[in-house]
């Protein structure tokens, strides 16, 4: 289990280490504002995109197999961004990293899955699922370190030696598992619908803010031939495109003919409520986390270094959580430590979301995010493993990788949602703020547009401005009650999520050996 722990660490932390070091990529390769954002965006792109896929041919020829060879990827890509020096090599590094997540995330989770029964699943899910949500909190922490103290190099170079443990562990100590009979990728016109659709979707609501939801923006690309924003066209297609992935395999299943999902799935109620609950607390878990960073960096004025050290609470919390989630859920059921960390989650962001305030000591966020980080790790490693439960062995890969890209989907909806919601409040908050305070309409409005399209990060400089210093005050105020409009959000999601678990039979089996 430690093995698979370690695979799954590399890459979550990938996700987030980038955020912290981004300015001093920015500056070192002299990249541009679209190229930026797509350092992130592209590997969240084809690590969505391709996990069903990877799912699937992992069943046939081997999950172990398939989780080292996405090692072996991941850490190419590392040593290929490491040695960039150039935004088109940068970005091909991180395409390169994005394809071996998909092949590591959803093969670890099917591995734990075959491997782990009885008594010892509840932990093994404990340990998978605390790993996930305390490294999304160590990414930040770790970023600002290496970057801070050395360079935003060794972001990227700490993984190939870490790579090369996986690797020798895997084959040492993890057993392959496989089904010979699984269909795989037989079904090719399935891989294409499939991963173009997902593609598509995640594009879309990761791109919507910035190119438009509907009409073009300032920032919306030159190579787009088409009227209006590029963003409504791609949601539309990957509608199409998904649609046509069920029509198809459907027609595939009546003939007996293999398919890349087996869509009967869905009708295991664990399964099937468990995804929706999945898909639901995901908007709001990871979403938050967007937030929080941004508040104590532009309006408490935290280093990147201290900004991660107060999120560490949260991961502090997921960890602990996933340590004691086997004794709990042995005296309460997987269902019953699923809501409870739902409730714990709400409670956190909540609390968070109340003491938000301009002149808030920092250290006055480490309880609530505690609290959140023991709802993460109670709910997302049991949710997995209630969701899976009912789920055959020789389907867990598909099984696994569908789970997976439901948290992915999530996580983007998530963000973008969470990301309008603070738009919209840091622009009508700002706005009415800067009026009350003697500007003109118009000039509040300009001033508006400036914090909601910097997400924040222009406050420090129009305080620094003796122009626009006296404004200083109401724009950290506005600011946070943005913030806390995002808490309410966030909440209200996890809490839609805490419903549809009780849709979730109470009494799903646990596992004989």
């Amino acid at each position: 289990m430690p093995v698979l722990a370690l695979g799954v660490s590399l890459i979550v932390i990938d996700g987030t280490i980038v955020n912290v070091a981004l300015p001093e990529i920015i500056d070192a390769l002299s990249l541009n504002l679209s190229e930026a954002e797509w350092v992130n965006s592209i590997y969240a792109l084809l690590f969505a995109a391709l996990l069903i896929a990877v799912g699937a041919t992992a069943d046939r020829v081997g999950r172990r197999r398939v989780f080292v060879l996405g090692v072996v990827v991941f850490g190419l890509g590392s040593v290929l961004a490491a040695l960039s020096g150039s935004a088109e090599l940068l970005l091909a590094a991180r395409a390169v990293q994005g394809i071996g997540g998909a092949m590591v995330l959803p093969t670890s989770l099917s591995l734990v899955n075959a491997n782990f029964q009885g008594k010892d699943r509840a932990a093994a899910f404990g340990i998978w699922g605390a790993t996930i949500a305390g490294m999304a909190a160590v990414g930040p922490v770790l970023g600002g370190w290496l970057t801070s103290d050395f360079s935003w190099r060794l972001i990227f170079w700490i993984n190939p030696p870490l790579c090369v443990i996986v690797i020798v562990g895997a084959l040492l100590l993890v057993p392959e598992s496989k089904e010979p009979g699984a269909p795989g990728l037989r079904d090719w016109l399935g891989v294409l619908l499939i991963s173009t659709g997902l593609a598509l979707l995640v594009f879309g609501l990761i791109e919507g803010e910035r190119y438009g939801w509907w009409s073009s923006t300032p920032d919306s690309p030159s190579w787009w031939p088409l009227p209006g924003s590029p963003v409504p066209w791609a949601l539309i297609a990957s509608v199409v495109l998904l649609v046509s992935f069920v029509g198809w395999t459907q027609w595939r299943a009546k003939r007996g003919r293999a398919t890349l999902v087996d869509l009967s799935l869905f009708r295991l109620p664990t399964f099937r409520w468990g995804g929706v609950t999945i898909l639901i607390v995901s908007l709001g878990e990871f979403g938050v986390i967007f937030v929080i960073p941004l508040f104590l960096q532009n309006v408490l004025g935290m280093s990147a270094l201290g900004a991660g050290l107060v999120i560490l609470a949260l991961a502090v919390g997921a960890l602990v959580s996933g340590g004691i989630a086997a004794p709990v859920s042995r005296r309460l059921g997987g269902h019953r430590i699923v809501q409870l960390g739902m409730v714990l989650e709400i409670a956190g962001i909540t609390w968070f979301a109340f003491v938000v305030a301009p002149g808030a000591s920092p250290w006055v966020f480490v309880a609530p995010l505690f609290v959140y980080g023991l709802g993460v790790g109670f709910a997302t490693a049991q949710l997995t493993n209630v969701a899976l439960d009912e789920v055959p062995i020789n389907e867990s890969g598909q099984a696994s990788a569908l789970q997976s890209t439901l948290r992915q989907v999530g996580s983007a909806l998530g963000t973008a949602v969470l990301g309008v919601a603070l738009a919209v409040a840091v622009s009508s908050h700002v706005s009415s703020s800067v009026e009350a305070q003697g500007v003109p309409a118009a000039r509040a409005e300009q001033i508006a547009q400036v914090v909601k399209s910097s997400a924040g990060t222009a406050i420090p400089a129009l305080a620094a401005d003796p122009k626009t210093a006296p404004l200083a005050p109401a724009l950290d105020q506005s600011f946070a009650d943005a913030v806390q409009v995002v808490g309410w959000v966030a909440a209200a999601f996890v809490f839609l999520g805490l419903m549809a678990s009780f849709r979730i039979p109470g009494n799903s089996r646990q596992r004989a050996p």
